[in-house]
């Protein structure tokens, strides 16, 4: 069966490890990073296919790092993958430069990893000759949390897994698959667009809205008692000032977390497949005045949904911001007038009137089916979500039909379209 054939879910736990146990996972990725990039230095502009990759670079990861015999052949895998969309990138006209490997993260299969679900307990593999690490899975209290499922159940069998060090903690990434059906086949999928702005942190196809306002006054409020505390220039005020810093740091890590939970409760309330973001390349550039963000700040809103999505068996994907700010979602006229203001869109073709980032969203999602309709690759989605029903990229509008309610959740705006 192809990987096609499954249908795939992902439960992400913390995992309670020994500081012994977590200096050998620490060793190991390290030694992974290194795998992947010897691996991507050695097959770059010469080959993608998994096999030819291992073919290519197995001896000298083995002979360069201290990975085993089956994780040198994930990295190599690791690498082939990460070599293939580059490639797809360029076959779309954007630029992508061989990868680099910084996140402290580690790939499993069947052959390193065991999962105990009876005891809620993993096994994994480390570096060298090392013995495994063995760690509790930090699962809720009650049966209701949603890992149980898949954990507990004879239909979802384990598969390639991903270990990710963050936010001071060891997380797993559990992936778990079972067979499709053979009327399961999606080709009518729907996604959720999402614009990321000013003075909204994010704003969806569905017209919700995340404020920015909150977060900007917060960090106004930091900014002034880090000035006051520079000035004093003590050395007491100097550890106070890392306090504050800490502070704000977990401050806008809790903003972002509750807005990526918000996106991804979007998308579940909508039934959406997948989620699609504007590239994030640039966009710094693109929104010099979004006083929320820090310099990580978009890149870890991404983060968050993309990994609060995979658990749900949601795709995230992003799309070229090209024009997105300035075409109309309702007649597709681009002209820069179209937004007189930051807020504000007016199309000087239809007249159609509109929050501007909410606009955006539509064109997000747009853009990114129209990209789907021409590639092979597709993920059979063909519409995306509005608040009242779901659009096609050839302006085909499908109402929600009766009975189909979800929470309000839009901003009160004046002269909004659907």
């Amino acid at each position: 069966m192809s990987d096609d054939d499954y249908h795939r879910r992902t439960a992400i736990t913390r995992l309670a490890v020994s500081p012994t146990d977590e200096s050998l996972l620490r060793d190991t990725t390290a030694e992974w990073k290194q795998g992947c990039q010897i691996a991507v230095d050695k097959a770059w502009e010469r080959c993608h296919s998994k096999s030819d990759v291992q073919q290519l670079a197995y001896d000298d990861v083995r002979d360069q790092t201290s990975l085993g015999s089956q994780h040198a052949i994930l990295a190599c895998h690791q690498a082939a993958e990460n070599i293939k969309s580059c490639i797809s990138r360029r076959q779309d006209g954007k630029k992508a430069s061989k990868p680099t490997y910084t996140s402290p993260t580690v790939t499993y299969d069947s052959r390193t990893m065991t999962v105990f679900p009876e005891k809620e307990q993993v096994s994994l593999t480390t570096h060298g000759d090392h013995a495994r690490v063995r760690a509790d899975l930090v699962l809720p209290d009650d049966e209701d949390g949603y890992q149980h499922q898949y954990l507990d159940s004879d239909e979802w069998e384990p598969t390639e897994s991903t270990l990710h060090y963050r936010d001071e903690d060891w997380y797993l990434h559990l992936g778990f698959r079972k067979p499709k059906t053979a009327d399961e086949a999606t080709e009518n999928g729907t996604v959720l667009g999402v614009d990321l702005g000013v003075t909204e942190i994010a704003v969806t196809s569905t017209a919700r809205f995340f404020s920015a306002g909150e977060l900007n006054h917060k960090r106004r409020e930091f900014e002034r008692v880090r000035g006051d505390l520079q000035e004093c220039g003590t050395r007491s005020a100097h550890r106070t000032l890392e306090v504050v810093s800490g502070r704000e740091d977990e401050y806008v890590k809790h903003v972002l977390h509750s807005v990526a939970n918000g996106i991804v409760e979007e998308a579940l309330r909508y039934d959406c497949e997948g989620i699609v973001f504007e590239e994030l390349d640039g966009i710094r550039e693109r929104l010099p005045e979004a006083a929320w963000h820090s310099e990580w700040a978009f890149d870890r809103l991404y983060e968050y949904v993309e990994y609060k999505a995979e658990a749900e068996g949601l795709f995230v994907e992003t799309t070229n911001p090209k024009n997105t700010s300035k075409r109309c979602a309702e007649c597709g006229f681009i002209h820069d007038d179209n937004r007189p203001s930051r807020d504000t869109f007016e199309c000087q073709q239809c007249g159609n009137q509109n929050h501007a980032d909410y606009n955006a969203a539509k064109n997000v999602a747009d853009v990114y089916l129209r990209r789907e309709q021409q590639s092979s690759r597709g993920r059979g989605v063909s519409q995306y979500a509005l608040k009242s029903g779901t659009v096609t990229p050839n302006r085909g509008y499908t109402p929600y039909p009766d009975g189909f309610e979800v929470e309000p959740t839009d901003k009160p705006h004046p002269q909004r379209s659907e």
